[in-house]
């Protein structure tokens, strides 16, 4: 099952902030930050393009029945414009995994947990992320789950300077990756049924932009706070 979950004009400007990235790692400005992540640069970046090619592959896991099911549509909410992929003969909605927007950053994540001993803080981060994503994430009839694009960036910000500036970076992505999947997605579930979405994928369509731009976002935000520290020097991590 292949198809990208949102729709073109935002699709370019996660491409953007992609080759932005490219250009900070040639120029060397990141490499201190890439550390502080606990991921090499290289790495780092072919797991950002793993995650944004991997946004167009769905790994169907079960089938639910539905009654209408949209096709070959596009959705408006809270600012986003949703793909519904365009089916025929479709009278069922198909619950996926997506690769991109789930399978990677839950892997990512729990590497970046082990590596960095980040349990008790890393399951706090994930626990607070969790509980305002799924405060704010809607049903949304042909899209499944979807919750306002920039919540979890902000959040996740929020939450990982409380918890840590020394790992404010992998706290970021962990808490901001795993929170929206349960929060939005996992913690929903039962609530597919009926929506009419001819796929409903976890990790993908109304979460897969949130995830995406986290995954940005914990590295700029490593590079801020480690420019920080080295011009302070005697700053002291909590």
């Amino acid at each position: 099952m292949h198809y990208f979950p949102v729709a073109l004009p935002f699709l370019l400007v996660l491409a953007f902030l992609f080759v932005f990235l490219i250009i900070l790692i040639e120029v060397g400005v990141l490499e201190y930050a890439y550390g502080k992540l606990g991921i090499g640069p290289r790495h780092m970046f072919a797991l950002l393009l793993l995650t944004l090619l991997g946004s167009y592959v769905n790994i169907p896991v079960a089938e639910l029945p539905s009654q209408h099911v949209y096709s070959g549509q596009q959705i408006r909410f809270f600012g986003m414009t949703y793909v519904i992929p365009f089916v025929t003969e479709w009278p069922r909605t198909v619950v996926a995994i997506n690769v991109g927007g789930a399978v990677i950053p839950t892997l990512l994540s729990i590497y970046l947990l082990v590596k960095n001993g980040l349990y008790g803080r890393g399951l706090i981060a994930i626990a607070l992320v969790t509980l305002v994503v799924h405060r704010m994430a809607s049903p949304v009839p042909g899209v499944g789950i979807a919750e306002p694009v920039f919540i979890p960036p902000l959040v996740t910000t929020a939450v990982a300077l409380f918890l840590s500036r020394a790992y404010a970076a992998p706290l970021a992505y962990i808490g901001g990756s795993l929170g929206t999947l349960i929060g939005a997605d996992l913690m929903n579930i039962t609530k597919l049924q009926g929506l009419g979405a001819p796929v409903a994928s976890i990790g993908g369509a109304g979460t897969f932009d949130g995830i995406f731009l986290t995954g940005i976002l914990s590295v700029l935000l490593a590079s801020l706070l480690s420019r920080g520290q080295k011009r302070g020097g005697s700053s002291r991590a909590r």
